[in-house]
């Protein structure tokens, strides 16, 4: 089947209609709408909609609290840890976001680690609600395993996402989103569905061997670190990944590191072992005033971007980005023309309107 688009507000009117078959709050509502939509609508075609049937399929068994509370377990100044009571990662990722922003305004920089919650959409959203504060803004989260280590052939860690942002001031803002794993695994699951080969230093199979079949990586395969091996410096991807474990998990008392319960990723069910609750998730905050008068600060970054774009391209490479490019420019094409979504996508929003009565958004 090819593509079909839909008008952006459509999708959002589905999701949010989604959630509240289930009785979560409609503000809650639209808040985990807001973050699949920033996917859908800037390109990240993994975290958006595409993971809709695996929040409903939660839902409808009942692993995920629907009138969660926040509590905070410990707090000290501009940090706190805080348990999201098993609620929906869409809706604790946001607010816990909030804490640590608010924080920042108040002491200069505010830092929540998170336990007790799940999967909270694309890790650049948080940074990117930072920016509306004049605030860096910083997002970071464990996932199941699905990455070997560094040298190894076992899955011990997630694709583990690192995002920040910075305000600039003419310019656009420069916002870094990125996996620790070599992709992440919604690519893999992309081209799997599009039935395409991944590129080498990607995955291995299920026997430790590099593979270009994204369903040899699916089946029992794993992930390779940012880097892939020794010759393209591995490790660093390793350490980053085992950064965001440490911050997101063991910081927090979530399951770190291979016992991260599955969500995203298809698994065999719970892990045998939990060593803490549910995954976890990072932010962090800064209040530029504290270092510099912030309208410096954004000619500064104004003049950065500047002289990175001017940098004379490679052959063959139209021009040099900064870091959010790609995203912005699948903004205005999107928002303009719609959002488009490939035939599995669309079957399973169709299986989930089937099941809930919801009526179908209409391709454009």
């Amino acid at each position: 089947m090819n593509k079909l688009i839909f008008n952006p507000i459509a999708l959002r009117g589905f999701v949010e209609e989604m959630f509240a078959y289930f009785g979560i709050p409609s503000e809650d509502c639209k808040l985990a709408a807001d973050v699949l939509a920033y996917s859908d609508e800037h390109g990240i075609d993994s975290h958006g909609v595409a993971r809709l049937i695996t929040y409903y399929d939660l839902l409808k068994v009942g692993r995920i609290n629907i009138h969660p509370k926040l509590k905070i377990i410990r707090e000290k100044g501009s940090v706190a840890t805080i348990d999201g009571d098993n609620g929906l990662g869409l809706i604790i990722g946001p607010k816990c976001n909030e804490i640590a922003m608010d924080k920042a305004e108040i002491h200069g920089s505010g830092w929540v680690s998170v336990c007790n919650t799940n999967h909270y959409g694309a890790a650049g959203y948080y940074p990117v609600k930072a920016l509306e504060r004049d605030l860096i803004g910083l997002s970071l989260t464990n996932t199941t395993k699905g990455v070997v280590p560094f040298g190894g052939r076992e899955k011990m860690l997630g694709t583990n996402p690192i995002a920040i942002a910075f305000p600039s001031g003419q310019e656009p803002p420069m916002v870094i989103d990125m996996a620790t794993s070599t992709v992440a695994y919604g690519k893999v699951e992309i081209a799997d569905r599009q039935q395409k080969p991944v590129p080498i230093g990607w995955c291995l199979d299920k026997d430790g061997q590099p593979t270009v079949d994204p369903l040899a990586m699916i089946n029992d395969g794993a992930l390779l670190p940012l880097g892939s091996d020794i010759e393209g410096s591995g490790h660093k991807g390793y350490c980053l990944a085992a950064m965001v474990d440490v911050l997101s998990a063991v910081l927090s008392g979530a399951n770190w590191g291979p016992f991260a319960v599955p969500f995203a990723i298809r698994s065999d069910g719970q892990p045998i072992t939990q060593v803490g609750k549910g995954i976890g998730h990072f932010f962090g905050a800064w209040d530029i005033t504290g270092f510099q008068d912030l309208e410096v600060f954004k000619k500064s970054m104004d003049a950065w971007i500047r002289v990175m774009r001017e940098t004379p391209p490679l052959e063959g490479t139209p021009r040099v980005l900064i870091p959010g490019d790609p995203e912005r420019e699948a903004y205005g094409v999107r928002m303009k023309d719609g959002i488009p979504l490939d035939g599995i996508v669309w079957e399973s929003i169709c299986k989930i309107a089937k099941e809930t009565k919801i009526p179908l958004p209409s391709p454009q």
